[in-house]
């Protein structure tokens, strides 16, 4: 499960953040995670729950949101439809990934001394 080196990488991440704030403690994270990222949502919840043990995340709620993938036109910007053959219907062009792939660090509520 590479969901907890992710969790590891995000729990660094946010200790990096924490030190270079002087924060105490952090009570909140916030991450969006796309559909296609390769990310097993409810793995992630439960990697984070046993890695944040002896961090400065230890209390630290973890609010995931999941990103729907998207596609579009790479010549005319037209939307694909999910499920869709991946050209565009207009112009034949190949359609790229817009949104969905993305696992991102969006919010890290902290408190300072």
């Amino acid at each position: 499960m590479h969901e907890f080196s992710l969790i590891q990488a995000l729990l660094r991440r946010v200790e990096t953040e924490a030190q270079a704030t002087n924060a105490i403690a952090v009570h909140r994270l916030s991450v969006c995670i796309g559909q296609v990222a390769g990310v097993e949502r409810h793995l992630f919840a439960s990697a984070y729950d046993l890695c944040r043990r002896g961090t400065i995340c230890e209390k630290a709620e973890l609010d995931i949101d999941y990103v729907q993938a998207k596609w579009a036109c790479r010549v005319c910007g037209r939307d694909v439809a999910q499920g869709e053959v991946l050209s565009c219907p207009d112009c034949g062009a190949p359609a790229r990934l817009v949104t969905g792939d993305e696992i991102v660090l969006k919010q890290i509520e902290m408190e300072i001394a």
